[in-house]
């Protein structure tokens, strides 16, 4: 059974995807693609999160971080004239670089710690973009942000992005390469060191592995991806605010990974999916939605403390034990 596992997996998985490529093909409606478009950006933001969690830290500046990368992406494009493509990847270098000099002198402090410093940063990040009006034109925002420059392959592709399938197919590969890059980061001997830190960074350290730099190296990396993920939704939406990445987002992120499941890879991908979804299936709960999430996450650290993602072994266990007593 072993031998046909692997296999099976992979042809599961390759199915999935072309599932995911002909969605649009189905789907005329261009809300339910916005929603997916959504599911695919929180979906980056809650893995890369997890990323920084498997490295042994937690961080509430997720926020903070897309926010560079929307406001990086967005001046180099609108102020510089660089390419869309060029700006996307160098939003991600500078979130990723702010996150080393930040990770370098407070990366020896753990849990709480760190995370209120994660989150002041993010807070001091969103001031200074409300406060540098010449730059970011203030708490008003950038608006008629240019969209991606179009892709043309004669004969093959045309895709100029004036439609929502063209911003699906963007976010999917993005996703979809984003998945593939931590997945296999998290499958690396970085990864594997990773995991040792987390369980135990004091005995990693007595055996002579450099906890402080794998840290702020799973740090960086997490941001990269965040940012990467602010400078989608710059090119996506044709606007930014300040307030659009405040501390609310930072908690959504960090319901999307722990709803679904912090110890698996596939937990926060269920997370975001099901969490995104859930508000728009009950749309007149809008202004309740922090309770909802805050009541949904309580419910399960309580009740399913690995996630949503083990709740069908939970169920199992749960029946088999019936059974027995019955």
């Amino acid at each position: 059974m072993n031998r046909w596992a692997k296999p099976l997996r992979v042809s599961g998985y390759s199915t999935g995807v072309i599932m995911l490529f002909l969605i649009p093909l189905f789907i005329k409606g261009p809300y339910t693609l916005h929603i997916l478009i959504l599911i695919g950006i929180n979906i980056i933001l809650a893995s890369s999160l997890r990323l920084i969690h498997t490295s042994g830290q937690f961080s509430l500046g997720h926020g903070g971080m897309m926010l560079i990368g929307a406001y990086t992406s967005t001046l180099l494009a609108m102020k510089l004239g660089l390419s869309s493509w060029a700006a996307l990847v160098l939003a991600g270098f500078a979130a990723a670089g702010l996150a080393f000099l930040v990770g370098f002198p407070f990366m020896r402090l753990k849990g709480i710690y760190f995370a209120m410093i994660t989150l002041f940063l993010a807070a001091i990040i969103i001031l200074n973009a409300e406060q540098w009006r010449g730059l970011t034109n203030g708490s008003s925002g950038i608006t008629n942000i240019p969209r991606p420059d179009p892709i043309v392959i004669p004969g093959l592709l045309n895709m100029n992005f004036a439609s929502k399938p063209d911003f699906y197919y963007f976010i999917l590969v993005l996703t979809l390469a984003t998945l593939v890059i931590l997945y296999a980061i998290e499958h690396s001997r970085i990864g594997l060191t990773w995991l040792s830190i987390r369980q135990n960074d004091s005995l990693a350290e007595s055996i002579g592995v450099n906890t402080t730099a794998l840290k702020i190296l799973g740090f960086s990396i997490g941001c990269f991806f965040a940012g990467i993920a602010g400078a989608f939704y710059s090119q996506y939406m044709s606007v930014i605010n300040p307030s659009t990445f405040g501390f609310g987002l930072a908690i959504y992120v960090v319901a999307y990974m722990m709803v679904g499941g912090v110890r698996r890879f596939s937990g926060p991908i269920l997370g975001a999916f099901l969490l995104t979804l859930l508000p728009e299936l009950a749309a007149g709960l809008e202004r309740y939605q922090p309770f909802v999430f805050v009541g949904i996450l309580m419910l399960i650290i309580f009740f399913l403390p690995s996630g949503l993602i083990d709740l069908p072994k939970y169920l199992k266990r749960l029946f088999t034990r019936r059974s027995i007593h019955a």
